[in-house]
């Protein structure tokens, strides 16, 4: 299966950002800008997905969850957004800069969510920072040519 990792277009960043709105717009218009910080956005997650404001069957909406997640991985780690098409279809992915690595945020908590799993958004990070640093390490150590495991 071919993958190509493109730009994201205008089709990609217009969808990206009306997930983004989704999430954002639980803050009250005065408090928005804390969507901005780092903190403002994991509190945020963290705040929807302990209040159970979204039902497990609500994919759409923890798409948009999954899209913040990456925002917050962007922000932290210096990671683009790219689009990645196969055959599959087109997915938005965070592309770690200098790697191969891509990473799939927008089902990141959902996944979690279906398998009856508790989500700690804050632990949940914390291991999604630390995996792709490790992974971003193991590439720059090996002259960015990444395994297959073996």
């Amino acid at each position: 299966m071919d993958q190509r990792i493109e730009p994201l277009n205008s089709g990609d960043h217009a969808d990206l950002e009306a997930k983004r709105k989704w999430v954002r717009d639980h803050y009250e218009e005065a408090s928005r800008h804390e969507y901005d910080t780092l903190e403002g956005k994991l509190r945020l997650l963290d705040t929807i997905v302990q209040a159970r404001w979204i039902a497990p069957e609500e994919t759409l909406k923890w798409r948009c969850l999954g899209v913040a997640f990456g925002d917050a991985l962007a922000q932290k780690l210096g990671l683009q957004w790219v689009a990645v098409e196969d055959d599959g279809g087109r997915d938005p992915a965070l592309l770690v800069e200098g790697t191969s690595m891509l990473v799939f945020p927008l089902t990141s908590i959902s996944k979690r969510v279906e398998r009856g799993e508790q989500v700690a958004i804050h632990a949940l990070f914390e291991n999604a920072c630390n995996t792709i640093e490790r992974i971003r390490t193991q590439e720059a150590d090996n002259g960015g040519i990444q395994g297959d495991g073996d």
